[in-house]
């Protein structure tokens, strides 16, 4: 088993990313996503994350 992880700032992109690496003909085993928010002065900051368990 092996574990790929993909962070982005924005969900369109952590899409895109879970794509073009799912395309490369791997045997998926699972896949974990979660988001975080944090806030910076007025400002706030999201992470989009995706752990990939994969043969």
């Amino acid at each position: 088993m092996k574990v790929k992880i993909l962070d982005e700032a924005h969900e369109k992109d952590l899409e895109a990313a879970i794509n073009e690496f799912l395309s490369s003909g791997i045997e998926l085993i699972d896949i974990k996503y979660q988001v975080s928010v944090g806030v910076f002065s007025e400002e706030q900051i999201y992470c989009f994350s995706a752990m990939i368990l994969y043969q």
